[in-house]
């Protein structure tokens, strides 16, 4: 296991997944302690990388493209404070990061995984029920609905219809767009055959965010609704397939099943092996690299 604990957080990896504890640090943004803990499994990550500093350096997280709800509805637009795929790491703590990018990296190498593209979200997203008031109103979300109230900055032509209320199942698309200079941000949800929106301000159908500090939060609300629509890059896998219902098993007999033979598995591994020597004589894996990856191989007999 491989561990490094900062004040900005801790981050901890098994073999499988890393796990992302926010710490207390006043540099902690406010979306990043309301999120929590985030366990990252390993076939979500496309990548990490140390970029080492005077003072401080950072770890990074990279996760595949479409993986994540909250990096899928944000787009690469969240504050650095609110960023929970980075880690700042002090100077003296060099050595302990870089070791945890090498497993990192070894596991992925060893497992195979694809850096490419998710077409299904591999992370659950925020938790529900969640709601957040920002700007000019309050969204609630109970996992199944959404509901939208005003206060009193809203424009009228807003809020005289009151409060709104609809399904995940009737939202075509959730936007949501963070303040940037004088323009204000919003969470914008469009149903579906809805016609073209009007400006945030006057859009019933969208919160207006002025640039304060709790508009980020908005973000984990349209992660947590996006994460229940159909993912982006289509359908999600087929589920597996249901065998004909026949005859119930005997449960002497179910209890006396053969257990899966061992044997594949170890050539799986033994096959890795080969392929890191493949590497390793082939110049892509230096010799630190292939030790490395080897001996984590061998711990898997």
């Amino acid at each position: 296991m491989a561990e490094i604990i900062q004040k900005d957080g801790t981050w901890t990896f098994d073999g499988d997944a890393v796990r992302i504890v926010p710490g207390r640090d006043k540099g902690v943004g406010l979306l990043r302690q309301t999120l929590g803990e985030v366990v990252v499994p390993l076939r979500a990550l496309a990548g990490i990388s140390h970029e080492p500093g005077r003072r401080t350096g950072r770890l990074r997280l990279r996760l595949r493209d479409g993986a994540d709800p909250l990096l899928q509805v944000t787009g690469g637009r969240l504050p650095e404070a609110s960023d929970p795929y980075r880690l700042t790491v002090d100077a003296d703590r060099t050595g302990v990061a870089e070791y945890f990018v090498d497993e990192v990296r070894n596991a992925l190498l060893l497992d195979q995984v694809d850096p490419g593209p998710a077409d299904a979200y591999l992370l659950p997203g925020p938790a529900v029920p969640i709601t957040v008031a920002a700007g000019d109103g309050t969204v609630a979300f109970d996992g199944d609905r959404v509901a939208l109230d005003w206060n009193w900055t809203t424009e009228e032509a807003k809020s005289s219809g009151g409060p709104r209320e609809f399904r995940v199942a009737d939202l075509r698309v959730v936007e949501w767009s963070p303040s940037k200079g004088l323009d204000n941000g919003w969470i914008r949800f469009t149903l579906a055959g809805a016609p073209a929106a009007p400006a945030p301000k006057y859009d019933p159908y969208t919160v207006e965010l002025f640039g304060f500090k709790k508009d980020p939060l908005m973000a984990l609300v349209a992660a947590a609704v996006a994460v229940r629509m159909p993912h982006p890059r289509g359908a999600a896998a087929p589920a597996e397939p249901v065998p004909a219902l026949s005859k119930a098993p005997v449960p002497e007999l179910a209890a006396s099943a053969p257990e899966p033979a061992a044997p594949e598995d170890h050539d799986a591994l033994l096959r890795r092996l080969r392929e890191l020597g493949d590497l390793h004589q082939g110049g892509i894996l230096t010799a630190e690299e292939f030790a490395a990856a080897k001996q984590a191989v061998l711990r898997r007999f």
